[in-house]
């Protein structure tokens, strides 16, 4: 049953409850809750704005710096820094450069509501080499419980053996602390010729990280070409196989490996073919959906709905669709300070992009 309660529409289902809280979105990328219960939405082309008392604040926050948008590439992920509360510091990602030479960039700023801006942007982390396709950023982040900084890299589309070299960022996961620095006990610190910052690698363009406090888990979604989409566990130093090992074909119909396994790499919690285009994730661990408690969540992009991994620590017993009644492509999943969740999906036919919530059908 859908109703539509003057700019705010609401889905019923078995179980649960969607109904949109903000909408005008161009193309919404990612949503970090501010205390009091504000939010920030970063816009692929650029913006980044504030939802307060469930509207869409039209005025953007100034002090955004200027992001390359073209292609998969623009203003992405927003994250807090762990101590927001006293510091009001704000990290994006975003597409730095031009067509013939861009990356993966890191900023922080300090958040200054009253002003409506960003103060003292600083650049933390540039993904190196430069490369000149405007694809597979990466660019999700996720604070571990030591305070670093875990930054997804794509390949680059183009270079994807580079995901093989660790003497660069290419197709990588990358740990910095929060102002930049490489931690000490990186994996590859003191490998001659490797990137210090890298934590991982092997991988093509990891579109969602999760830290679960509660587990101490880092969890990780990315893309396969045709098929090979992968939830992985992330360990450090650890070798995922892109390009060596894949459960996809490549887009043309080619074979891109015979690996499906290979020694020294490590294989998917789980994964996808047909490819279902996963661009976010959370782990649930709300008080509204007792029996979601643990499992993951993760956003198709291609199939307009949002996957419920049922999991058992590392295992995944099963999965459900969930959430198809948006019918857009849906960006990002976040669970809010509330216990609920909350859905970021992109402008479908005349429709605006839109946060959804999630609640019980019970719900008041």
């Amino acid at each position: 049953m859908l109703t539509s309660l003057g700019l705010v529409t609401c889905v019923q289902a078995q179980g649960y409850r969607l109904e949109v809280i903000a909408q005008g979105f161009d193309l919404p990328w990612s949503v970090a809750f501010l205390p009091g219960g504000d939010m920030l939405i970063t816009e692929l082309s650029g913006t980044l704005h504030l939802v307060r008392d469930e509207k869409r604040i039209d005025e953007p926050i100034a002090g955004v710096p200027p992001a390359y948008f073209a292609g998969q590439g623009g203003l992405m992920d927003v994250v807090l820094h762990p101590k927001h509360a006293e510091n009001r510091l704000v990290y994006l990602s975003l597409a730095a450069g031009d067509r013939r030479r861009n990356h993966t960039r890191i900023v922080r700023g300090t958040l200054d509501l009253d002003g409506m801006r960003l103060l003292d942007v600083e650049t933390v982390f540039d993904a190196l080499p430069e490369k000149d396709t405007a694809v597979h950023y990466g660019a999700r982040m996720a604070f571990l419980g030591d305070g670093t900084l875990l930054i997804s890299i794509g390949d680059g589309f183009d270079f994807r053996e580079e995901a093989q070299n660790i003497g660069n960022h290419l197709g990588t996961m990358v740990r910095i602390t929060d102002t930049g620095e490489v931690p000490k006990d990186n994996p590859f610190i003191g490998l001659s010729g490797a990137r210090p910052e890298i934590y991982s690698y092997g991988h093509r363009n990891p579109q969602g990280v999760f830290y679960d406090a509660k587990s101490g888990r880092i969890f990780q979604i990315e893309h396969g070409a045709r098929g090979g989409d992968e939830l992985n566990l992330i360990e450090p130093g650890v070798n995922y196989g892109w390009p060596i090992t894949t459960w996809g074909i490549d887009y043309s119909g080619a074979r891109i490996s015979p690996y499906t396994t290979y020694p020294g790499t490590a294989q998917p919690l789980h994964h996808w073919t047909p490819s279902i285009a996963p661009s976010g994730m959370t782990i649930y661990r709300g008080a509204a959906f007792p029996e979601w408690t643990g499992d993951i969540f993760v956003t198709s992009l291609v199939f307009r709905k949002v996957v419920r991994l049922d999991m058992d620590k590392t295992e995944v017993s099963g999965t459900e669709d969930l959430f198809a009644e948006i019918d857009a492509r849906i960006r990002d999943v976040r669970t809010g300070p509330d216990g609920l969740i909350y859905i970021l999906s992109e402008p479908a036919g005349d429709e605006s992009g839109k946060i959804w919530r999630v609640l019980p059908a019970d719900s008041n």
